[in-house]
């Protein structure tokens, strides 16, 4: 007997009992639903925290910092004869640059700068440097504004979260008190900026110091002349002792809002080329703030960089590289820890989300058992004759299976276009990609419908292949 045959007379005894038929489809249809719909939650759990993984710094990213020198040899109690092997400078770049599986090399130089514009004042804590090629592939979308061009003086770029940090110097309440923002345009404002930050602090300090002795000198009789003069002459010496100013005008706003945090929220960007000029122009032979100095207290000729970013080629290799950049003596740090942890939860998820959707499943494959048996009690005399025909034991068995296998395939295709549907209707409701349907779901979802239906009907269709033809004949 053809497969055709068989198909063929498998699908008319199914629809000879179309409600019985439907309601085992049905039964089919909500349990590849159900296992569907759970997996794609847990797939839409495990890219999201894929995703917030991505925003703090990467998937294939090694963070390197200043360590112990090669071989740790700082770890064993002893020094690195050579105190620039701890440092990160173009050289460290350049050794890095060849370990296998690394795809880049940039540097990070953090930055601090004091900005005031009107009557506030900002800490710029978060400052950081990296070359303009790096900072342009990173993609953010800017509220107002861009990059700065090649070759362009120092310009920065604000994080969204940047207006939080001002602080009023009349002593009104700030936003972390008020909730409103400082009444400040970052892109057309003069914003003044003073890089000499241990000088500004030396200075402030030294104001305030003559503050207070001014206020005693005051109350102290036949000394008023000469503590006048005294401090006419340190007031003259603190100011040619304050740092410079400089107007640094602002090439971009990154977007989002107050609530909405993203990677460079509270950071300021700026080319790391052009802050080395500034910093020449600022500084020229002086020592450079959070910039480490020889034993005789003089600044090195070189920069030192405040980390390296390491872009690995692949996820899978990024702990080999970081292990690699670790033994030769500096700091390390990926995500590879997390992104291992998130793996193991997802996929403790999605077992979890599977197992309670293969709980419909399986009671679906009992009503496909009891369908088929049922069939088979009601189709014993046409079992006989068609055994008495020579219909061979096998053809038998097939025939039945392949009425569990149409159930399972016509299940499966309902239970995946719902799952699809409940999938869409939930992404919708919540406005985030929630659940997620892998496309090799879409196949594997049909083919486990039609082995577990067939699975299910096995039993029956074996009994059916044992049915001894004269009893089944002589059945009524």
């Amino acid at each position: 007997m053809r497969f055709t045959d068989k198909f063929g007379m498998a699908l008319s005894s199914l629809m000879k009992r179309k409600l019985r038929t439907f309601l085992t489809i049905l039964g089919v249809t909500i349990g590849i639903s159900s296992i569907i719909i759970m997996l794609g939650l847990g797939e839409g759990m495990k890219r999201e925290s894929m995703k917030m993984i991505e925003e703090y710094g990467g998937l294939r990213t090694v963070e390197v910092r200043e360590g112990s020198g090669p071989g740790g040899a700082a770890s064993q109690g002893t020094e690195s004869t050579n105190p620039l092997d701890t440092k990160l400078t173009d050289n460290t770049m350049e050794k890095i640059s060849h370990i296998e599986h690394v795809e880049q090399v940039y540097p990070v130089l953090d930055f601090q700068a004091i900005i005031q514009t009107g009557a506030y004042m900002s800490n710029l804590y978060g400052g950081k440097a990296m070359p303009l090629d790096v900072l342009k592939d990173m993609n953010w979308e800017f509220a107002e504004g861009d990059w700065p061009k090649e070759g362009d003086e120092l310009k920065f770029v604000y994080g969204n979260m940047v207006l939080q940090d001002f602080s009023d110097l009349r002593g009104n309440s700030i936003y972390w008190s008020t909730g409103k923002l400082p009444d400040i345009d970052l892109m057309n404002d003069k914003m003044f900026t003073i890089f000499d930050v241990e000088a500004y602090e030396a200075t402030k300090s030294n104001s305030g110091a003559q503050t207070a002795a001014a206020a005693t000198n005051g109350n102290t009789t036949g000394t008023a002349d000469a503590n006048g003069n005294a401090a006419l002459q340190a007031e003259e010496s603190q100011k040619a002792q304050a740092p410079k100013k400089y107007i640094i005008e602002a090439a971009g706003l990154l977007a989002g809002g107050q609530e909405d945090y993203k990677e460079y929220s509270w950071n300021t960007y700026c080319d790391i080329e052009a802050l080395k000029s500034m910093y020449k122009k600022v500084f020229k032979n002086k020592p450079i703030p959070g910039q480490p100095l020889r034993k005789n207290g003089k600044p090195y000729n070189e920069l030192f960089y405040s980390s390296l970013r390491v872009i690995v080629d692949d996820i899978e290799n990024v702990t080999a590289v970081q292990t690699e950049i670790g033994d030769m003596g500096f700091q390390t740090n990926s995500n590879s820890e997390w992104i291992a942890q998130q793996e193991q939860q997802s996929k403790s998820q999605q077992a979890l989300l599977g197992g309670i959707g293969a709980v419909s499943l399986l009671v679906a494959a009992i009503g496909i058992a009891n369908t088929m048996m049922m069939s088979i009690y009601e189709r014993t005399k046409e079992i006989g004759v068609m055994k008495v025909l020579g219909c061979g034991l096998f053809d038998i068995q097939q025939l039945f299976l392949i009425e569990a296998g149409i159930i399972g395939l016509f299940g499966g295709l309902l239970g995946l276009v719902l799952s699809v549907i409940i999938c869409f209707i939930i992404n919708k409701v919540s406005g985030m990609q929630i659940a997620i349907i892998p496309p090799w779901m879409y196949i594997l979802s049909i083919v486990f419908a039609v082995l577990v239906s067939m699975g299910a009907g096995f039993a029956p269709s074996r009994r059916a292949m044992r049915l001894s033809a004269l009893e089944a004949i002589r059945n009524n």
